[in-house]
């Protein structure tokens, strides 16, 4: 397995946030010591060439005023860098996984919420959309998003919205922030799951959506790979336990396509053992 983590992911955030530095730290720290033979690297930060792929050059700008985004979504000192460092871990991500590694980015923040015009959810850039359209420009005719984060990736489903030969599969708490994803459209394929569903109810709706992934018959699977489902998750309420992000992970090592997964939430304790559930029956 390939990592793509920087450390300086870490440098900005507060203890006293749900999205906060201790998420990449534990579980950076937790993974090299149960896996001391994965790979780890640190990627270029994205250029602005990168980003305008999916974002308005008035969004970009929007970084430089120093004034919060949204209650949930502060400016930070740096946080457009901090943002343009996880866009270029996952780049290097999906890139890796066309070269043949099975590669993660473990980077914060996450980026799934971000439209090409608004950071909102603890997102500021939205790092997947990104990566699918920066490997369509590369020449893949035919990609999946599959997003299993327990709150809708409403970013990734505008900025793709209609775009021929990408497909978005989403899984996700409804009721729940941020309140769409109610239905399918389009290239747009969605399984609304209420809260406190059976975790018997909730991994069908992942199966179905794996199922519709495997159908589109990808050249690359890109993965929002969100860990706020877990049923000890301090701001959703779901269901899952550890053993079945561990059936996510075997589902894409059995699938054996191209793929590259980036963190995206997931703000309990046990983190890292729920990434490492995930990453280990993947590779």
């Amino acid at each position: 397995m390939l990592i793509f983590h920087d450390p300086q992911c870490a440098e900005y955030g507060s203890a006293m946030r749900p999205e906060q530095p201790a998420r990449t730290l534990r579980t950076a720290e937790h993974l090299r010591t149960a896996h001391p033979d994965w790979v780890w690297q640190v990627a270029p930060a994205a250029i602005e060439a990168d980003l305008l792929l999916a974002h308005t050059s008035a969004h970009l700008q929007r970084f430089h005023r120093e004034r919060d985004f949204d209650p949930d979504t502060p400016w930070f000192e740096g946080i457009f860098d901090h943002a343009r460092r996880g866009v270029g871990s996952a780049l290097a991500a999906m890139n890796a996984a066309l070269a043949g590694k099975k590669a993660f980015s473990l980077m914060r923040p996450p980026g799934h919420h971000a439209t090409s015009g608004q950071a909102m959810g603890f997102c500021y850039l939205n790092q997947i959309a990104l990566s699918a359209l920066a490997a369509q420009a590369r020449g893949v005719k035919r990609i999946a998003i599959w997003d299993f984060d327990a709150h809708h990736g409403n970013g990734t489903e505008a900025i793709i919205h209609g775009r021929e030969g990408i497909l978005f599969a989403s899984v996700h708490q409804y009721p729940g922030y941020p309140g769409t994803g109610t239905e399918s459209f389009e290239n747009c394929r969605n399984w609304p799951v209420a809260p406190y569903a059976p975790r018997e109810v909730h991994m069908a709706a992942l199966t179905k959506s794996w199922e519709a992934v495997l159908a589109f018959e990808p050249e690359l699977v890109l993965v929002s790979a969100g860990f706020d489902a877990y049923a000890h998750d301090p701001i959703t309420e779901m269901t899952l336990e550890k053993d079945d992000f561990a059936t996510l992970g075997s589902w894409l090592n059995a699938g054996s396509i191209p793929t590259a997964a980036v963190l995206e939430g997931g703000y309990s304790q046990d983190l890292p053992q729920l990434t490492d559930a995930f990453l280990s029956t993947w590779a």
